[in-house]
């Protein structure tokens, strides 16, 4: 079954990750109503493919969410070869985040930078399972250290990335926004030139692109 999304607020305290452990940032509500102050800084969308491609598609997931690792593992990687690659789409991956977990891993994979983004993306939707096992927070924190390590980034590159709560607080904000305003429910879902879609296979995404192609 597709995961359903559940309002930030419902899940209570989240944490920012530092170098001296595990620090209470809480997420309760409205992002934007945790300070006095709005999230300053702002959030990039990471996207691949050319811009001026004729067909845009927008994907909402969590790197906690089974089926959009089984997305990125199978469909997403023939949209790539044969659709995003040639110029024909522009692909952009938006962030959606169930618990604390997915919000950890959201940091780990923007701590590389643009350039960097979508191959710690596909480490971490890979090893989904490993990497989540156990639930623990502790473990699940040196096993999304581990795989921005071998993704190249430094100790004290991820110290920094983990435990900036503003970036944290900017990122939960950006995606309570983006959810609402295209009223998302579940993971993953797709917006093909602003169509929404469920979750496909790829013989029907091809199909739902290469119509728009054609137009």
């Amino acid at each position: 079954m597709i995961r359903t999304f559940f309002a930030v607020g419902l899940l209570g305290a989240a944490f920012v990750v530092g170098a001296a452990g595990l620090a209470p940032a809480q997420w309760g509500g409205s992002a934007a109503a945790q300070t006095a102050e709005p999230a300053t800084k702002s959030v990039a969308e990471m996207s691949l493919g050319d811009p001026d491609a004729p067909v845009t598609i927008i994907e909402y997931a969590s790197f906690t969410c089974p089926h959009c690792a089984n997305f990125h593992d199978t469909v997403f990687k023939e949209l790539k070869k044969n659709y995003i690659d040639t110029g024909k789409v522009h692909f952009i991956h938006r962030e959606v985040f169930f618990d604390r977990y997915g919000l950890w891993a959201s940091m780990v994979a923007r701590c590389g930078g643009e350039d960097r983004y979508f191959g710690i993306a596909d480490m971490v939707y890979d090893t989904q399972k490993a990497w989540t096992a156990g639930g623990d927070p502790a473990t699940i924190v040196g096993n999304l250290r581990r795989i921005g390590l071998t993704a190249g980034l430094s100790d004290e590159q991820l110290d920094v990335c983990l435990g900036d709560a503003d970036t944290a607080q900017s990122l939960v904000a950006w995606y309570q926004e983006n959810a609402e305003a295209d009223n998302v429910t579940s993971t993953p879902s797709f917006f093909v030139n602003g169509e929404a879609y469920s979750n496909m296979s790829y013989a029907d995404f091809s199909k739902v692109i290469d119509e728009d192609l054609a137009k």
